[in-house]
């Protein structure tokens, strides 16, 4: 069976992919004192009285909203929020099989962002909030509400966590190379949530020398025609002012990184690049150039989104491990100093014996990434001063190591 029918006859006899679950028994009377009236009463006056305990008592610490507008989806575009459901479900999943996350999530929808700070009003049910699959213009207005709105983490998985995992194969494709990240040139295609993301997190590490080009070319401080979000970020980039297509700037460059769409990057223009050129093309399902076309074209390093090629650069390796440490010290944002940590974090599980080019970064099911970039993350919410609670960073490690060993064999033995 083709692999699309697979997936539809999947999801049709599952009837999509989370549910939800009690975690206690209700099959006596007493069960039902203690869980509803009266018994319920008692965690409610303990949170009236101590908003924090409702950490302790509800299951707020572990739940997350996944929210979507449908206008961004995969490479399907504005298919609107309902369509958008299986892959908002897929990341709910992600979050809640991976036994380094939650135990639940909910999925939200919504369309219209004028309208959230009045129809989410429920956001006092959840710890943490990861959206995805918005459109560029939208997706800075919408993550901006939302983090008015409420006093919990907000992440934008399409932006930040794609960010962290170009960050961590760039710092370790640069240890291959032999390159600064302060004197490499870097060159992103692609200017929406992704790309901005990408070049914000690389100049916050130190990083000099950033391009950022969108369909009509390299983004340039002056230029009127851009939106504002661009020339916001025509402002941080491009110090040298380079102006043209991508084949005019791409000369010289020591990385490309593309989070654009398919076969945009030719082999002579690859050729162009610096010596010893690293190429991180990551469009999907179809790559910016095909991996053996980027290798022919003088390049050292190939990465894609792909995980039928060597260096798979995809955001599954940073946002279960994010949540949880977050999650741990009970973090009320996710700072700049937090994805720079969790990219370091999975950059440095590949030792430099095992560092070479095919080999920069860990794989999807490393069992090691989550449990590290976990305890990174809460070390830096921690030093950074967004965390409400102090924990051992080693001692998150070791449980998270633990729960990850439990659930393994649990879920063998059920399988």
């Amino acid at each position: 069976m083709a692999l699309e029918n697979e997936a539809l006859a999947l999801h049709s006899r599952k009837k999509g992919k989370i549910s939800t679950g009690s975690k206690v028994s209700l099959c006596k009377e007493e069960d039902l004192s203690l869980a509803y009236t009266p018994g319920v009463a008692e965690p409610c006056k303990a949170i009236a009285q101590d908003p924090q305990q409702v950490y302790t008592y509800t299951s707020k610490g572990n739940m997350v909203a996944v929210v979507t507008d449908g206008t961004a989806v995969l490479g399907l575009g504005d298919i609107g929020p309902a369509a958008a459901l299986p892959v908002m479900e897929g990341k709910a999943l992600l979050l809640s099989h991976l036994p380094v996350s939650m135990r639940f999530q909910s999925v939200l929808i919504q369309k219209i962002p004028t309208r959230l700070s009045g129809q989410f009003n429920c956001w006092n049910q959840f710890w943490g909030n990861q959206s995805g699959r918005y459109q560029c213009a939208r997706c800075f207005e919408i993550e901006e509400k939302l983090k008015n709105i409420m006093n919990i983490p907000v992440f934008h998985d399409d932006q930040h966590g794609t960010a962290i995992v170009v960050l961590a194969a760039v710092i370790n494709a640069l240890k291959v190379v032999k390159k600064d990240i302060a004197e490499a040139k870097l060159l992103i295609n692609g200017a929406g949530a992704a790309g901005t993301a990408i070049a914000r997190l690389l100049l916050s590490v130190g990083a000099q020398h950033v391009v950022v080009c969108d369909r009509n070319g390299a983004l340039c401080a002056g230029d009127s025609s851009l939106n504002e979000a661009k020339q916001s970020l025509a402002g941080m980039t491009n110090k040298l002012h380079l102006k043209g297509t991508l084949n005019d700037v791409i000369s010289d460059m020591d990385v490309f990184i593309g989070v654009s769409g398919p076969q945009v990057l030719t082999k002579d223009m690859v050729r162009k690049m610096a010596g010893e050129a690293i190429v991180l093309a990551m469009a999907n399902p179809v790559p910016e150039i095909w991996p053996k076309d980027a290798l022919e074209g003088g390049a050292r390093i190939v990465g894609t989104g792909r995980s039928d090629f060597p260096n798979q650069v995809n955001n599954v390796l940073a946002f279960p491990g994010v949540f949880r440490g977050a999650l741990e010290v009970q973090a009320k944002s996710i700072t700049e100093e937090m994805k720079q940590a969790a990219a370091f974090a999975i950059a440095e599980l590949i030792s430099v014996d095992d560092l070479h080019e095919s080999n920069i970064m860990p794989g999807a099911f490393d069992r090691r990434v989550a449990p590290a970039v976990a305890a990174a993350v809460a070390a830096a919410a921690i030093q950074c001063g967004a965390a409400r609670l102090k924990k051992d960073p080693d001692e998150i490690k070791s449980q998270i190591n633990s729960d990850v060993e439990m659930f393994c064999r649990s879920f063998g033995e059920s399988e």
